[in-house]
């Protein structure tokens, strides 16, 4: 284990709680002299700063709320708990937010970046939030986590260390990025706009190529969950991991009298969430059952290619119709009725075949790039644990 002194986390920063005015509605503004709001959704995934905001609040807002300055730290106390960022501009935080603001100089940042993301940090934050049905990070919790403190001159070394790992896992992360728009580019150079269909294909309603339906929820759902052998797929939205083109199986069953209030799908439908990640599609590699949150598209026929419709399905032009055409509701949902309707253009089939192959070729590198991305995620953690061990 490290020689290295022992610290709190409340010896090394100030540590406050966010604030929000309520309701929030009545301080958002568009004003260039409004002030910076920051929400989760303006971290991006994979991020390590916040630099930027997409909404603001006025003035009289900011007085009812925390501000932040760049150097200071935020860490989410729910949602994706305890999750670090570093800032770099001013605004305002709501009580989603934790602000740890260091109270010397003499800090390396990107160390302490690390450190607070780690797995070790992280089960510390656990270990103290426990107990709790929702995890929830607060002051004196955080506070008074121990962590290792060593040199400035050791924490830029470690530093530098894990920079180096981190570009690597960027470098991967980016090529993925990179490889899924490359598979929207060759569906728009093959075929053009799905909807504009300026190349002139054959249209047909989605209706006239899927047998179209909306999932069923038994209810209360926890009367029909089961762990026995006989239990039936249950499909979630949370079984669709990020990124990911197929459901191939599920964390939960429900029992066969459950089934009966549901909808049943097989491998080779589609499913369409019909809201939440509104539009979203998936080919589901093995059967099972969904609720309402889900619409099954049933291939009517056999000259059918799943990967041009994956593509077509989850077109940013299709997202747009779908959007167009959705009740005028802040939230929007997808409905059959609404699906039904939508025109899309129906190549040949070899035309679909020919494309299929060529994405066949795209997912391959994509999944070689996964597959290395994983390895360099284990050679982080590996590194990042020796580091905060003091054994590198």
């Amino acid at each position: 284990m490290s020689a290295w002194p022992k610290a709190t986390l409340g010896d090394i920063f100030e540590i406050a709680r966010g604030g929000s005015p309520r309701p929030i509605d009545d301080f958002i503004t568009d004003d260039p002299d409004g002030i910076n709001w920051i929400m989760i959704g303006d971290a991006a995934e994979g991020s390590k700063y916040i630099t930027r905001t997409k909404k603001r609040i006025r003035v009289e807002g900011a007085e009812r709320s925390r501000r932040v300055k760049p150097g200071d730290f935020l860490l989410t106390n729910s949602m994706s708990f305890g999750k670090p960022y570093i800032v770099r501009t001013e605004g305002c935080i709501h009580d989603g937010w934790l602000v740890l603001s260091p109270r010397k100089g003499d800090f390396n940042a990107d160390f302490f970046y690390y450190l607070l993301g780690s797995k070790s940090v992280y089960a510390e934050f656990q270990r103290r939030a426990s107990g709790a049905t929702v995890k929830n990070l607060n002051i004196d919790l955080v506070r008074g986590v121990k962590v290792p403190l060593p040199s400035l001159r050791e924490q830029r070394r470690i530093a530098e260390i894990l920079d180096k790992v981190e570009e690597l896992r960027m470098t991967r992360r980016t090529a993925l990025t990179q490889l899924e728009a490359l598979s929207q580019s060759i569906f728009l150079d093959m075929f053009g706009d799905p909807v504009a269909n300026p190349k002139g294909w054959r249209r047909l309603t989605l209706s006239e190529v899927f047998d179209i339906a909306r999932g069923g929820s038994p209810r209360p759902i926890d009367d029909y969950l089961t762990e026995d052998d006989d239990g039936i797929n249950w499909i979630m939205i949370s079984d669709a991991s990020s990124g990911t083109k197929y459901i191939t199986g599920t964390k939960r069953r429900i029992r066969p009298e459950g089934a009966q209030r549901s909808r049943t799908v097989k491998p080779g439908d589609f499913l369409l969430t019909n809201s939440m990640s509104f539009g979203r599609p998936y080919i589901m590699r093995c059967s099972g059952c969904i609720h309402d949150g889900w619409l099954v598209l049933s291939p009517r026929s056999v000259d059918f290619d799943q990967d041009y419709f994956y593509s077509l399905l989850g077109s940013a032009a299709m997202f747009v119709e779908f959007s167009r055409r959705a009740p005028g509701a802040t939230v929007k949902n997808l409905n059959i009725e609404l699906v039904r309707g939508v025109p899309v253009p129906v190549p040949p089939l070899e035309k679909q075949r020919q494309f299929a192959r060529i994405i066949a070729q795209v997912e391959s590198a994509g999944e070689s790039l996964k597959h290395s991305l994983s390895e360099f995620d284990a050679l982080f953690a590996s590194v990042q644990h020796s580091a905060f061990r003091g054994e590198l």
